[in-house]
């Protein structure tokens, strides 16, 4: 069996700061990620943009170089290849953990790779920085699971003169309508609400407006999904009244619930309303003595609360907490927000 101080879940751009945080204290250090180095931003659309600037993605004081003003999808994943590289990180891609057995000091990890082989560490503690891409938020209406239904968008290629309908009222689904409106298929959006997502990025709001004023993409505010068939989608609008849009491909980009299961397996109590993990804010110690938790994980449902660009602090105070020492402050988080 290995012996560890610390295990990180997650190889997620908040998992991988925690790492070098407590590696910088002197503690041994293994990361495993049930997928590849920063998966969630791997899953981005092709051609995303992020909100934030280069310089408050950056992890460990390395600089994240960039001539243009906003990092794309295939900047970050070069830059965090390099966080990886140059921090000298022991990452265990494509090993998920499977249960956690023991008592902070004499943690046991069992862990489970893609070829079927499995693994075992013991560890003195536990950081989970597990993210949220995995757990879609499902409508729960029939046909949902069906072949041309999906919760992600990666181009609009595929939907070339075809009809398509896209759920959702925030960045994802309006960089979804446009991307595919761009790739000529006719679009169709769909969401319960008046109006788009307060906090949609603001050079993408006015270009799907003009769209939808034109006529070039197609709008139905104040509906929901009813009901998905191989060819159809029925919406119901505010007034109960029904309407059936053809649809060869939908795509349900209604957001995603975070990864907790882990942690209810090791003992964590999770807040039933606001689906946080029970933790000291100021540690990120979780209920289970031994056990922290670090990024988007630790909002629960309400994951525009943490980004890469607070929660990459995280690790810091979890570092201080073991060493023995004053937790840095966590700065706010700006206007500017990650995609």
């Amino acid at each position: 069996m290995d012996e560890l101080d610390v295990v990180v879940v997650g190889a997620g751009p908040c998992g991988l700061a925690a790492a070098i945080a407590l590696q910088r204290e002197g503690f041994r250090v293994r990361v495993y990620e049930r997928e590849c180095v920063a998966a969630s931003i791997a899953r981005y659309p092709l051609d995303v943009t992020f909100f934030s600037t280069a310089e408050r993605l950056a992890l460990g004081g390395l600089p994240f170089v960039l001539a243009a003003p906003k990092p794309s999808r295939r900047d970050a994943l070069a830059y965090y290849r390099e966080v990886v590289r140059y921090f000298g990180l022991e990452v265990r891609q494509y090993e998920a953990v499977e249960r956690i057995e023991g008592r902070q000091g004499a943690f046991v990890v069992h862990t489970l790779r893609r070829s079927g082989k499995r693994g075992v560490a013991s560890a003195r503690w536990i950081v989970v920085a597990t993210g949220y891409w995995g757990n879609p938020n499902l409508l729960g209406v029939p046909g949902e699971d069906l072949p041309h239904v999906s919760h992600r968008f990666v181009e609009g290629h595929h939907a070339f003169q075809q009809p398509v309908v896209v759920v959702g009222g925030g960045n994802s689904a309006a960089e979804a309508a446009l991307e595919l409106w761009r790739a000529g298929a006719e679009v169709t959006l769909i969401h319960f609400g008046p109006d788009f997502d307060r906090k949609i990025k603001p050079w993408i709001k006015p270009d799907l407006e003009n769209r939808i004023a034109e006529g070039k993409i197609g709008v139905r505010w104040n509906s929901r999904v009813r009901a998905i068939d191989p060819e159809w989608v029925t919406i119901v609008d505010g007034d109960g009244i029904e309407e059936r849009l053809r649809a060869d491909h939908v795509f349900l980009l209604t957001g995603y619930a975070p990864d907790v299961a882990l942690l209810e397996r090791i003992g964590v109590s999770i807040d039933p309303i606001s689906g946080v993990p029970v933790h000291d804010p100021d540690t990120f110690e979780t209920d289970v003595a031994g056990v922290f938790i670090a990024g988007v994980v630790t909002a629960g449902f309400d994951a525009n609360r943490v980004f890469i660009e607070n929660g990459r602090f995280h690790g810091e105070r979890i570092a201080a907490r073991l060493a023995g020492r004053d937790a840095p402050e966590v700065p706010p988080v700006s206007r500017d927000l990650d995609g």
